[in-house]
């Protein structure tokens, strides 16, 4: 089975051949930015699969940020540009969470910490957080656990 790297580096040479320009420039953006964390650190080393999602959640936070930030300064086709990479990146990543699933995961986390109050919000994020990478934004799920404990 070949690992999310090699299914990018293939794309990228698909859109190469196709010449789509959009596709291709959103690849070699995340393949630098795979790049980049795995030259990190003390010793360079390969990401896996998991880790390598995590840097492409990454990416199409900062796609999705930038576009609204072009928005609000009245930009409106680099906030397309943006939100057009944001896509292709969303391609490469695992389905995300409908409000249900992850009203289910917080209500398990709310029931198996004990959980009471917002003050203990920190504690059902700790449990959480993994069953959700990559599939719900920390903002989304925080939100959803706040929620859930003062409501």
């Amino acid at each position: 089975m070949a690992t999310l790297k090699d299914r990018l580096k293939t794309d990228l040479t698909s859109a190469m051949r196709s010449k789509d320009e959009l596709r291709m420039a959103t690849i070699r953006m995340a393949l630098t930015s795979i790049t980049n964390a795995e030259v990190a650190g003390t010793t360079a080393r390969e990401l896996s699969d998991d880790e390598v999602v995590a840097v492409l959640v990454k990416e199409a936070k900062k796609r999705r940020e930038a576009a609204q930030a072009f928005r609000d300064g009245g930009r409106a086709s680099r906030a397309d540009r943006e939100d057009a990479e944001a896509a292709v990146l969303a391609d490469y990543l695992p389905e995300p969470l409908s409000d249900d699933e992850l009203a289910g995961l917080v209500d398990a986390a709310i029931a198996e910490s004990g959980a009471e109050s917002p003050r203990d919000m920190g504690k059902v994020m700790k449990l959480v957080q993994p069953q959700v990478a990559g599939r719900a934004d920390g903002s989304r799920v925080a939100e959803a656990v706040k929620a859930r404990l003062t409501g």
